[in-house]
């Protein structure tokens, strides 16, 4: 057996088809240590270890890695192909994979250490530089989901839970804007979409490197809001200079940031609609 880390077992339990991969978890984990010839240690455990079975491991050759086995889900489908787009820059690298299993085996951050123990000043302008590195052009986009289809799923899961609105004007204006920015474009790149501090670690190969990338191709102003929507409580603070203030260093138009913020916040599907998200909804929209 193999330990399941609470959030990732809470997370696996809301759908038959999470539900019977994490039944199957164990025999697939053993399965790679045996293709892969791996030694695998204990899982990480912690709130962000939510969509995946994560642990350290160890090839026959000494090389250190990290196991990991996505769980079924939208929004993270094509991470082994966005691995490969980006082939190590600014991403940690992809050292096997089956895809048929969502399983991976990737480089390992030493010492691992999480961008969310440097300041403020200094997250915003490594997490700039990792967004614009993963914009670059480096080829055809054509076998990447746009982004409008995750907007249209969400937008149908938040609609679904409709009786549990506490605005239900804040999040049909949210809805209406995440459809109408969502629209492809020619600007559009392939964005890492789930970029913020506690996904970028301390490594030996470059100074930091981005893990958990979910790409979707789509407007570079959605890419900042992860990072801001986990920086909520300085955004309720002063809206406008910390979005201007990364808007800056992304070179990309403060206002569309600002509008995809406010629209994520209103209206973006959640197990609850929270007072912090409704604070910040409602400072994006009048601060």
């Amino acid at each position: 057996m193999i330990a399941i880390p609470r959030k990732l077992r809470e997370n696996a339990s809301k759908t038959a088809e999470r539900a019977e991969w994490l039944r199957r978890l164990p025999d697939l984990v053993g399965e790679l240590a045996t293709n892969w010839e791996l030694r695998i240690g204990e899982p990480f455990d912690s709130d962000d270890v939510s969509a995946a079975w994560v642990a350290p491991a160890t090839r026959a050759n000494g090389e250190c890695g990290v196991l990991k086995l996505g769980m079924p889900h939208m929004e993270g489908a094509q991470e082994i192909d966005g691995l490969r787009f980006w082939a190590g820059d600014p991403v940690v690298r992809l050292l096997e994979s089956d895809d048929e299993a969502g399983a991976m085996l990737l480089e390992r951050c030493i010492p691992g250490t999480s961008l969310r123990d440097r300041t403020a000043a200094e997250q915003d302008r490594v997490v700039a530089g990792l967004l614009r590195r993963l914009w670059q052009p480096r080829g055809a986009l054509d076998a990447f989901r746009h982004l409008s289809r995750m907007i249209e799923a969400w937008s149908a899961e938040s609609r679904a839970r409709a009786d549990e609105w506490p605005d239900g004007a804040l999040v049909e204006e949210g809805l209406a804007i995440m459809r109408e920015l969502s629209r492809p474009t020619d600007r559009d790149v392939l964005l890492g979409t789930d970029v913020h501090a506690g996904n970028v670690l301390r490594a030996e190969r470059a100074p930091w490197l981005v893990i958990d990338p979910k790409p979707f191709v789509g407007d570079p102003a959605y890419d900042a809001t992860q990072h801001l929507i986990n920086c909520a409580d300085r955004v309720i603070t002063d809206p406008r200079r910390t979005i201007n203030a990364f808007a800056e260093q992304l070179q990309v138009d403060s206002q569309r940031i600002r509008a995809w913020l406010f629209a994520r916040a209103a209206a973006e599907p959640r197990d609850s609609w929270s007072e912090r998200s409704l604070r910040l909804a409602r400072a994006l929209s009048h601060g």
